[in-house]
């Protein structure tokens, strides 16, 4: 049986745990061969650092997309995050059209900020973008000022208790035509995970696990990188999320425990074992 393939679309940070540098390692230790497209190489990620580089990789990536398609190419998933620019919108768009087959599965992680706040490099024309390009996929992952965008709500109305959060996670899929996975919600006192509403079932689930009192950067990232990678191994989408939000756990605790840098990232490359085929 070939080795299952995603298309990763992200950025690359020379430095920082995010986006490419979490799903190459994450999506290879799950036994998934991960083909990188960068959409900016920066030598850091934006989080906690000041004058770093950004290079916008957008002609390249039509470029390289287009070798794709006439190698004949095909993918098992279509995993974009971070883009560098409202131009790639359309490059993504395409993209996704070009190689999605029967059985592809599209996630969209739609990166445009956090804790109420948009990215330094998210304008306003590529946030209004990402929600287009986020209504082809199959799986979205938000996190809440994320979805408060997407649904374009100030951050302050979209709620923090289990019947608004599982009103927006509905209002989010579109009437039903995708799946969605909302991240950092904390519906139990001393616990945060997801909640998911699974467009193949029409049901709402929560996935929650023991929250470690500390701001990390990146865990977005390893969550959504985690999660696709179960599900183009053929697992649910609560299951998935439920790996996922463990594999968070695990990280987070040892960061805390490390005292690392919180720009560094959570500290997960001597966790990768975990996530290998036939461990839990």
């Amino acid at each position: 049986m070939p080795t299952p393939r995603v298309a990763a679309i992200h950025d690359l940070s020379g430095f920082g745990r995010c986006s490419l540098t979490v799903a190459v390692p994450v999506l290879s230790a799950m036994g998934v061969q991960c083909c990188p497209l960068p959409t900016a190489f920066l030598s850091t990620h934006t989080g906690g650092f000041s004058g770093y580089t950004f290079l916008d990789m957008t002609d390249a990536m039509a470029a390289a997309a287009a070798h794709w398609k006439a190698l004949g190419l095909t993918f098992d998933a279509v995993y974009s995050g971070f883009l560098g620019s409202a131009r790639q919108i359309g490059i993504v768009e395409s993209f996704i059209r070009t190689f999605r087959g029967p059985s592809t599965v599209v996630v969209v992680d739609p990166v445009m900020g956090d804790q109420g706040q948009a990215y330094q490099t998210y304008t306003p024309d590529l946030c209004v973008g990402m929600a287009r390009l986020a209504a082809l996929a199959d799986v979205i992952t938000p996190n809440l000022t994320e979805a408060a965008f997407l649904l374009e709500i100030p951050c302050d109305r979209l709620g923090t208790d289990g019947q608004s959060l599982r009103a927006a996670a509905e209002k989010l899929s579109l009437g039903g035509r995708r799946s969605v996975v909302l991240t950092g919600v904390s519906l139990e006192a001393g616990k945060t995970g997801a909640l998911c509403f699974d467009a193949a079932s029409g049901e709402l689930s929560a996935v929650q696990t023991a929250a470690v009192d500390r701001v990390f950067l990146g865990t977005g990232d390893v969550f959504a990188s985690v999660l696709t990678g179960a599900l183009v191994g053929g697992a649910s989408l609560q299951a998935a999320a439920e790996r996922a939000a463990e594999f968070v756990r695990a990280c987070a605790e040892r960061t805390a425990a490390e005292d690392l840098p919180v720009r560094e990232g959570v500290d997960f490359e001597p966790l990768l074992g975990l996530l290998t085929p036939g461990r839990v």
